[in-house]
């Protein structure tokens, strides 16, 4: 009910056109309820007492009702399906901006495919309920009122006789919405399922293909096909028992008209023409009762992406601005470490008592094994994550205590795996300053040693690259990073692992590029490749997450210790000592 109240409240913005809804159900009911009348004066009055001046009148009293009838059920299906459309629409829009808010925490515990299944498939489900779900439930509701008030009014003997079949329909009805409801949640989630696979299928496409797994990989989608197939067959072998059954319930209820109604019109205490009438409203009733089978399984299937949906929407993003947080006007780029402890994971600490300065303009490199830390300190700094214990400060402020879009504002990161949008090389270099100029934008190109790559396609600028930037090397991708970073141009710079998969003439085109890039920044450089440390003013060596040595190549070269032992297996392939 929580869930069914939150999805209902989504129409109140739109409440004058649900009243509009409601207002031509109410004539549509009303039409309905007149139908039978007209039927009962042709037959009491019309072909029993021969009068024949009626049936003009009645006639176009059959088309006016049913002209009127036509009109307001178009405007209860126009403005139902434009709240339906308003609302999803609104609800798309508020989902996936609620997603570029959420923690990267959250985001990882979920897959792509769960997610792309919430906004897509979960959304267009609500739609479906708030369009032909409410409109259907407006119209059986205000049908079955009506038509049990005229039908008591008319005889109310005959009626009561007549609805002994009513509660066996309702039980019946009630059985059915408590085994579909798990149906349904169990079909939304082996869809999201399906579509994880498909996402991470595609996405890995070249992983697949270089391990010659396909057949693998097909199987897999064979199998998470196959599961929603069987939950699609169950659900679909409960409304076929159900559907009938109910079909046969609210039949015995005409049967008992015939009965009871066939002798009181023998006995002459029920014309016929009533009797035709009073089964008339019999089935204009029993349609709404048989349709709220059809109404329950959407308001269930509903219920359950809207489970999904509100999942989403409910959670709080963990990294957020502080009520006063402060909004960061110039940055000179000192960053300091105090105590920091951070794990991705609680009781699983990957950096340990972390204490570090850096200075304005500083190049500090980070080193060490796999799964030391490097990448975790990094991400701590434009709050990707938290630190669990001891502060991170920027200019001698608590990065807590800054907005996030001032300070992410003047961080600049160039990831190890460049992402480029579906979009032009010109939009992907303006990502972060989206009203750049043309000549800003070129700027940046030569500075990152691009723009003679750019300038040689037919279209230039305006080229549209592939998803994920399909077509293009790794080292163009990177140097179209450096260009989107260079227009923003940032105070603190992190580069993580930039020169891992690229080639030493390619490297070199990079390095060139960053050089432009770094002046007087202040600098975090991850990186295995010792060889592009050696200019850092500070190397930071991490082993287990906590800082073992620092100092500058020379010095710590001299030292003899962790990463000297590094740079020996690196370019002489000997073996580390067992310290």
């Amino acid at each position: 009910m929580d869930v069914l109240k939150k999805l209902l409240k989504l129409l109140l913005p739109y409440r004058n056109w649900v009243a509009v809804s409601f207002i031509a159900a109410l004539f549509v009911m009303a039409a309905n309820l007149i139908i039978p009348q007209l039927i009962r004066v042709v037959i009491d009055q019309v072909a029993l007492e021969k009068q024949m001046n009626l049936l003009y009148l009645i006639a176009v009293g059959v088309v006016g009702v049913h002209l009127i009838k036509a009109v307001f059920i178009f405007l209860q299906r126009y403005s139902m399906e434009f709240v339906a459309q308003k609302v999803i629409f609104d609800l798309r829009n508020k989902l996936y901006s609620h997603l570029q808010r959420l923690s990267l925490s959250y985001l990882g515990k979920i897959s792509t495919g769960q997610l792309m299944s919430r906004v897509t498939s979960d959304v267009e489900t609500l739609r479906r309920f708030l369009d032909f779900g409410v409109i259907h439930f407006l119209q059986s509701f205000l049908t079955i009122v009506g038509i049990l008030t005229v039908m008591l009014f008319m005889h109310p003997q005959l009626a009561l006789v007549s609805l002994a079949s009513i509660p066996f329909l309702i039980i019946t009805v009630g059985k059915f919405a408590r085994r579909v409801k798990p149906a349904f949640s169990e079909i939304q989630q082996d869809v999201a399922q399906l579509s994880s696979v498909l996402q991470e299928n595609i996405a890995g496409i070249r992983l697949v293909q270089t391990n010659t797994r396909e057949e693998g990989e097909a199987k897999k989608f064979r199998e998470q096909n196959k599961k929603l197939f069987l939950s699609n067959v169950f659900t679909a072998k409960l409304w076929s028992f159900y559907l009938p059954l109910m079909h046969f319930v609210s039949g015995l209820g005409t049967a008992l008209i015939f009965w009871y109604g066939g002798r009181l019109v023998i006995s002459g205490q029920l014309l016929l023409g009533e009797l035709i009438a009073f089964n008339s409203y019999l089935l204009l009733l029993v349609m709404p009762l048989r349709m709220l089978g059809w109404i329950i399984s959407l308001i269930q299937r509903a219920v359950s992406s809207g489970e999904r949906i509100f999942e989403i929407l409910d959670s709080q993003p963990e990294i957020r601005d502080l009520p006063d947080a402060l909004t960061l006007e110039e940055v000179k780029g000192s960053v300091e470490f105090n105590g920091v402890s951070f794990g991705y994971e609680e009781n699983k600490l990957v950096l340990k008592d972390i204490n570090l300065q850096v200075a304005p303009g500083q190049v500090t490199a980070l080193v060490g094994a796999t799964g030391c830390g490097k990448s975790a300190m990094v991400e701590l700094i434009p709050r990707f994550y938290d630190t669990q214990q001891g502060t991170i400060l920027l200019d001698g402020r608590d990065i807590k205590s800054i907005t996030l879009k001032s300070l992410r504002k003047n961080i600049g990161i160039v990831f190890q795996e460049s992402f480029l949008f579906s979009a032009s090389l010109a939009e992907n270099i303006a990502f972060g300053k989206p009203h750049a100029s043309e000549d800003e934008i070129i700027k940046a190109a030569k500075a990152a040693q691009i723009h003679d790559f750019i300038d040689s396609l037919p279209q230039g600028y305006q080229t549209v690259i592939g998803e994920r930037g399909l077509g293009l090397s790794g080292g163009q991708k990177q140097r179209i990073s450096i260009a989107r970073t260079l227009l923003v141009d940032p105070q603190i710079l992190i580069l993580d692992d930039i020169t891992a998969n690229i080639d030493a003439g390619t490297e070199y085109l990079v390095r060139k590029a960053l050089s432009v890039l770094m002046k007087g920044k202040t600098v975090f450089m991850v990186a295995q490749r010792l060889s592009s440390l050696k200019s850092a003013d500070r190397i930071v060596v991490l082993d287990q997450g906590e800082i073992v040595e620092q100092g500058s190549h020379h010095e710590l070269i001299q030292a003899g210790g962790r990463y000297a032992q590094i740079y020996k297996m690196q370019y002489y392939g000997l073996e580390p000592s067992a310290s």
